[in-house]
């Protein structure tokens, strides 16, 4: 038996549907054989519908529309079945969704089912109150009072006296009245449980408790159970939606707060331009790119910020010499994003430019850095750029050399071949020296410290000088 028995849902002229005739159209088509077949299924959806089996009722009108598409009763029907799920969907009680959840579409989703057959019929049958009746219900049900007002307007027109129509009429007015009269007061009903304010974007859960999109998955980042009743949670980031009818209520009632709220959210997703989250694990050179399995829950929380902005975030690593975050930084753009079903992000980053960091501190578990872009000195003209163009020139040739003769050393190892394919692949210009300097000292594997010397240097030929003196000394030519 259908959940939908267990209520009557009554709506403004939809208490019955049309009956489907047994006899043949004689410009039909179509043969008594199939015609009978669509016959009988209209009766078992017309049955499961009185009988309020609403969605069996759906599937047999889906059935029957598709044997014969585009009939106005077949289609009648079936709208007035989504018209009533969604009307009960939508006034059941928060308490029943807590001790019977149900399974399918939501009542927005079944409403906006429900205009797309009204249009249909009113397509086919312009002229017709009931076309009227069905598309003023499915947009009173998707909250777009002002345009049901008009199709009730228009459908009065036609049929003055339409009982159904006028009733509609009337809750619309009172809705827009009551709007006029009654300022919202502001209570915590509209509050988020977990960080007390006003709730921006809100997922309600299957167990009908509401919080801000981003703290649950916060707080989910630790544990997959709703926060207030403890109920597994099967939830992603990417199958999360927000709830649309309570956001509309908030933005509608509380402006004002709702867009304190907007430019709160804004700032943690997109800090500026001289700030930058960090990624505290390892030393990066610009000219690199590799993946990163993200796991542990402040490092989601910031890659899932990240992902809402520029992408964008910079690795550092803890200084050995200070105990405390260094004091250079590389800042890297995720291209690729995977999120996997535990909460994990499997992530692919390119490394694009070198910072200082000026002063970092504790944001909701990870750090943020204040910051200023580092470049190298070296002249743009002249002889000394011709100088260090013929240097960079020169190591490119030994680069090209020297990757040859690694391929030949690692033979049959097909990890380090990648690898050294993929740093072919990552080659820069050579009228980049500064750009081609860094991508030379990535060829070969070099400490933490190392690398941080590298990041620090101003000086575009010491560093080419440097990372030739790694890569003649590699472990490729010692084999």
């Amino acid at each position: 038996m259908s959940i939908f028995s267990a209520a009557v849902v009554n709506l403004e002229g939809i208490d019955d549907i049309q009956d489907f005739s047994r006899e043949t159209d004689e410009e039909s088509s179509m043969s008594s054989e199939i015609h009978n077949h669509l016959y009988d299924l209209m009766q078992i959806g017309n049955r499961a519908f009185r009988e309020n089996r609403l969605d069996q009722a759906i599937e047999f009108y889906s059935e029957a529309n598709n044997v014969k598409p585009g009939n106005s009763i077949i289609l009648s029907n079936r709208c007035a079945a989504y018209i009533r799920i969604s009307h009960f969907l939508k006034h059941r009680p928060p308490s029943d969704s807590e001790n019977n959840p149900l399974s399918g579409l939501d009542p927005t989703t079944l409403a906006g089912l429900a205009l797309k057959d009204a249009e249909k019929v009113m397509s086919l049958h312009s002229n017709s109150v009931t076309s009227y009746i069905l598309k003023a219900n499915a947009l009173i049900l998707l909250e777009k009072y002002d345009l049901a007002q008009d199709f009730i307007c228009s459908g009065l027109q036609i049929e003055p006296q339409s009982f159904s129509l006028m009733n509609l009429k009337r809750s619309v007015d009172n809705i827009f009245m009551r709007r006029s009269q009654v300022r919202s007061q502001r209570t915590d009903d509209y509050d988020c449980t977990l960080c007390l304010k006003l709730l921006y974007e809100p997922t309600t859960t299957p167990c009908g408790h509401s919080f801000c999109r981003s703290c649950l998955f916060q707080t989910m980042d630790r544990g997959n159970r709703c926060p207030l009743c403890r109920r597994v949670l099967f939830y992603s980031p990417g199958s999360c939606s927000i709830s649309v009818t309570l956001n509309n209520i908030i933005q509608k009632n509380f402006p004002e707060e709702y867009a304190e709220r907007k430019m709160e959210n804004d700032s943690l997703t997109n800090p500026g331009a001289d700030l930058l989250p960090l990624f505290v694990m390892d030393v990066i050179l610009p000219c690199q790119k590799f993946h990163l399995n993200i796991f542990e829950p402040r490092y989601r929380l910031m890659v899932r910020r990240i992902m809402e902005g520029n992408h964008r975030m910079g690795m550092t690593v803890i200084d050995s010499t200070t105990g405390s975050v260094a004091d250079y930084a590389c800042e890297v753009e995720i291209i690729d994003y995977e999120p996997l079903p535990d909460g994990r992000f499997f992530i692919e980053v390119e490394s694009r430019r070198r910072c200082r960091i000026i002063r970092n501190w504790d944001q909701d578990g990870y750090r943020i850095a204040e910051i200023e872009w580092v470049e190298d000195t070296y002249p743009s003209e002249g002889t000394e750029r011709d100088d260090l163009l013929e240097m960079t020139q020169g190591a490119a040739e030994f680069a090209s050399q020297w990757i040859k003769g690694a391929q030949e050393a690692v033979q049959g190892d097909e990890v380090k071949l990648a690898k050294l394919f993929k740093a072919q692949g990552l080659m820069p210009s050579t009228r980049n020296p500064e750009r081609f300097s860094f991508w030379l000292a990535t060829l070969t594997n070099r400490r933490p410290s190392d690398k941080l010397d590298l990041l620090r240097m101003r000086d575009t030929k010491e560093r080419i000088r440097r990372s030739l003196l790694y890569m003649k000394g590699d472990c490729y030519f010692r084999r």
